[in-house]
Order: structure tokens, then C-alpha cells, then sequence
């Protein structure tokens, strides 16, 4: 046998089940929109693509760039950072020289204000063709690939302006095998 609701209390359980779906629905829409400001504005992830960064980042590595970090700090040597290349493509490389800093190679040693840099990233075996001296202008950085033998940087596209970058790699987050800290 049913039980007999009156009008009313009926009308009471909807009304609050609209509520409900009312808040749940504002409740998402925040979300959605947070979470595209924080991709925008702060963090944002970035696929790899290619093996310019071997051993440190693989193709197809996905990092999370932070976009943040430059608007309240200076970017830094040995940073790992995303930029937007000539041909509207975003690159991922290592900043080896600053604003003033005069960058060569030479019989396979990179250096920078004549000084020989170490460079634990870059496989033994892996060569740095001479080039150079190039001295990196005002807001700008030079940046390489740490698999210098199969890497479109600074060598061959010049200086990196600033503006063109787009933020610092942080952490690798895909595969889970390979998660590490970039900085």
C-alpha cells in the first residue's frame, strides 16, 4: 500500500533537489573555471616531442611548465625551459647563457665568459660541435638541447628572447617511471 504525501512536502523534496543540483552545478562551473585560469596563468602541462633533451626529458614526456616562476624570479642558467620557437612550435631546451654572456664551443667543451661549464646532463658520448663565440643580447637567453647532436636550439635558431618564454619545466609526470624533478 502507498503512502499518501501530501502536496506540499512533494513539492518541498523537488524544490530542494533543485537547490541541490543548482549548487552542484554552480560548484562545477567554479572548478572549470579555476582550473582553466591555473593552466593559463600559473601551471600547465606540456608534451615532449622529439629526443632534443635526452637523457634528462624523452619524447613523449609529459612535464608541468610553470608559468609563474619568471613573473618573480629570474630565469637562471641550467634552467629547463619551454619557449615558443620561429615556426609557432613550443621547444624545450636548457638555458646555458644569460643576458651579457658570451657562449662557445670548442673541442667539445661549452663555454661561457671563457670558462669551461660542467654539464652531468649531456651522455659522454654526445658531441657539441664548435661554434661561437655568440654573445646573448639584452632579454635574451641561449639555450641548448642536452642531446647536442639532435638538437634545433640557440645554435641554429640564435638567442631566445625573452618573451618568447613560456615558462620552466618543472616535473616530469608521465610515465610515472620516469617522474622526477627538473630543477
Amino acid at each position: 500500500m502507498s503512502e499518501f504525501v501530501p502536496r506540499s512536502e512533494k513539492h518541498g523534496r523537488q524544490q530542494r533537489g533543485s537547490d541541490e543540483a543548482w549548487e552542484w552545478l554552480q560548484a562545477l562551473a567554479i572548478a572549470v573555471v579555476l582550473a582553466l585560469i591555473i593552466r593559463e596563468l600559473v601551471f600547465s602541462p606540456f608534451s615532449v616531442s622529439g629526443s632534443s633533451m635526452m637523457s634528462t626529458v624523452h619524447d613523449k614526456d609529459k612535464v608541468v611548465v610553470n608559468k609563474l616562476i619568471y613573473r618573480i624570479s629570474d630565469i637562471k642558467v641550467n634552467d629547463v625551459v619551454v619557449f615558443e620557437a620561429p615556426e609557432k612550435k613550443d621547444y624545450i631546451k636548457r638555458v646555458i647563457g644569460l643576458p651579457g654572456d658570451v657562449v662557445s664551443a670548442q673541442n667539445n667543451v661549452v663555454r661561457v665568459n671563457g670558462k669551461s661549464i660542467d654539464e652531468p646532463y649531456v651522455d659522454q658520448g654526445n658531441r657539441t660541435e664548435d661554434f661561437g663565440p655568440v654573445k646573448v643580447p639584452a632579454n635574451h637567453i641561449y639555450a641548448m638541447g642536452d642531446n647536442r647532436s639532435n638538437s634545433k636550439d640557440s645554435r641554429e635558431l640564435g638567442p631566445i628572447s625573452m618573451d618568447k618564454v613560456i615558462g620552466r619545466a618543472d616535473v616530469i609526470f608521465w610515465p610515472i617511471k620516469n617522474y622526477s624533478f627538473l630543477w
